[in-house]
């Protein structure tokens, strides 16, 4: 059935009840989507997220559309594809070889773009234009990018690696650095990761069998960028903002089964807002407080909160 995109960003994308507990644990924290539940979000034309994305696309394009040598990415490409079309047919048409955002006016069919008519912002030939400057190969995934909120991924379950990455607003991690590599080595990095590498295995089983699952990821942030990729972040970071101009900034990621291939379409969902908007309740306070109160050194490391971890902390406690 087919989905409005008209604020569906606010209404999906974070579930701040299920995401923010204490103590705070770095987990998996998976639950099973219920039938029905759509997994990817239309950018509106001239949206933040798509802005963003075109800007990332056209200048570094090759650090964003990324896969592993030898990987055939189109069978996830193709059923991310058929998944966006069967859940946003007003928004987006796909029939295995030519894929239509209807909203953008472009399409993309055996790597050659094509302006149906012309997109509703700017010049009206952005998202063409932007493709254009793309590889043949990586024009579809560039097209599904910015027909949607989500960055994508691959996971692989033969291997347990991640082949291919559709991402142009990473948070603090470089793509480049992490296509091919195992689910658990990606996650190596993340502090108190116990829990999550040690199930990688599983996870991976898990995730690319026939189910679908979402999760939830947050942190507080001194930058307002959905794009977060660690080249393009300012190295002073909370040396020129305090926590009266921080950010929370939260990820919705599910994923796509491809059963037959053992795979799955990893789907990430970026969202950022100012943070004074977003703790909007004596009771959200209380209980990020008490999260962030609970976080080891190596956790608050990690985020890159240990050097305003007692402001935030006094911050928090004077709006409960």
């Amino acid at each position: 059935m087919p989905f409005a995109f008209v604020g569906i960003i606010e209404a999906m994308s974070f579930d701040f009840d299920t995401a923010v507990s204490a103590p705070f644990r770095m987990q998996p924290g998976l639950r099973k989507l219920s039938p029905g539940t759509p997994q990817l979000t239309p950018a509106a034309p001239g949206s933040r997220h798509q802005r963003e994305k075109l800007a990332v696309l056209s200048a570094f394009g090759p650090q964003a559309l990324l896969k592993a040598p030898g990987f055939d990415e189109r069978t996830a490409l193709y059923a991310l594809a058929a998944h966006a079309a069967a859940e946003h047919p007003l928004h987006f048409a796909w029939d295995g070889r030519r894929a239509h955002a209807k909203t953008l006016g472009a399409a993309v069919a055996d790597g050659e773009v094509e302006q149906v008519q012309a997109g509703v912002f700017g010049l009206g030939d952005e998202v063409a234009r932007c493709l254009r400057g793309l590889a043949p190969e990586c024009r579809l995934a560039g097209l599904l990018s910015l027909a949607f909120a989500e960055d994508f991924a691959a996971v692989d379950g033969e291997t347990g690696h991640i082949p291919w990455l559709a991402v142009a607003l990473p948070s603090s991690w470089a793509p480049e650095e992490k296509v091919g590599r195992p689910f658990g080595e990606v996650h190596a990095p993340v502090a108190d990761n116990r829990l999550v590498v040690g199930a990688a295995a599983a996870l991976t089983r898990l995730v690319t069998g026939d189910e679908r699952w979402e999760r939830f990821v947050w942190n507080v942030t001194p930058q307002p960028r959905l794009h977060a990729h660690p080249a393009r972040i300012d190295p002073r970071r909370w040396g020129v903002a305090g926590i009266e101009r921080a950010w929370w900034r939260t990820e919705r990621q599910t994923f796509i089964p491809v059963p037959a291939a053992r795979q799955a379409v990893f789907t990430i969902l970026v969202d950022v807002q100012p943070l004074a908007a977003a703790i909007d309740s004596a009771a959200r306070a209380a209980r990020l407080h008490e999260a962030i109160a609970s976080m080891s050194p190596a956790v608050l490391d990690y985020r890159g909160l240990a050097p305003v971890r007692d402001a935030l902390l006094a911050w928090l406690a004077a709006r409960r």
